[in-house]
């Protein structure tokens, strides 16, 4: 267990680069928001939002693919091994994925007190990811942060074991996979079919539960990936 919190004491080396810039990416993103829907129409419809925190997500994506590129190769040349490095990234991923949810929770609190910041603005929790409760608040918010930053180490495991080649293949794949999926679903018309699922989950099933399905998955699939990773 020393070993593990070892390795996820390496990722916090550097807190400013895995907390610092994710925080300042969207902190940018809210700013041009609020600015946006006090000096334009876009807060007079009620229930209006905005995607601009999906630049938090993607975000913490990509510090996760930097923090397995960079780290992986560091942590094996003192000599931790692959499984505890994986321990202690994921470890560190729970920890900060909670830790966003909490903190989102609280800005959804304020976003509501002010009336979305004096401009009707819904950024913090749009659509669907907000609700009533503030601990159900906390798992909406951060079960998707965890799903991000599981993709995020999976992506950097498939770079270190397979590089360039691998990430592009599995860049391309995931296109063909999706993209082959629509035209399924279109050649189907099963598009409505799709629409109604979605539409009968419950809130709590479509922002915690399949982001947590997301990220297990992923887990299962990258921890194999690991385990063949060379210095």
């Amino acid at each position: 267990m020393n070993r593990v919190l070892r390795a996820g004491r390496m990722h916090l080396v550097h807190p400013l680069v895995i907390l610092g810039i994710p925080w300042l990416v969207v902190g940018i993103s809210f700013a041009i928001n609020v600015a946006v829907w006090h000096l334009t129409p876009a807060g007079e419809d009620d229930g209006g939002f905005s995607g601009g925190i999906l630049a938090l997500y993607i975000t913490v994506l990509v510090v996760y693919v930097q923090a397995v590129t960079q780290l992986l190769p560091f942590s094996m040349g003192i000599s931790l091994s692959r499984r505890t490095f994986y321990l202690g990234t994921a470890l560190v991923a729970a920890a900060q994925a909670l830790l966003y949810g909490l903190s989102i929770a609280v800005l959804v609190a304020i976003e509501n007190a002010t009336d979305g910041w004096g401009a009707g603005l819904s950024f913090w929790a749009p659509g669907v990811f907000e609700v009533d409760d503030v601990f159900l608040q906390i798992l909406a918010s951060g079960a998707p942060m965890l799903a991000f930053m599981s993709v995020g180490i999976g992506i950097g495991i498939v770079h270190q074991r397979w590089g360039q080649t691998g990430t592009w293949g599995l860049m391309i794949g995931t296109l063909v996979f999706f993209g082959g999926l629509a035209i399924l679903i279109s050649l189907l018309e099963a598009w409505r079919t799709v629409g109604d699922w979605f539409a009968d989950q419950s809130t709590l099933a479509l922002t915690a539960g399949l982001p947590l399905a997301i990220a297990a998955v992923v887990a299962l699939i990258s921890y194999p990936g690991i385990r063949r990773v060379v210095p």
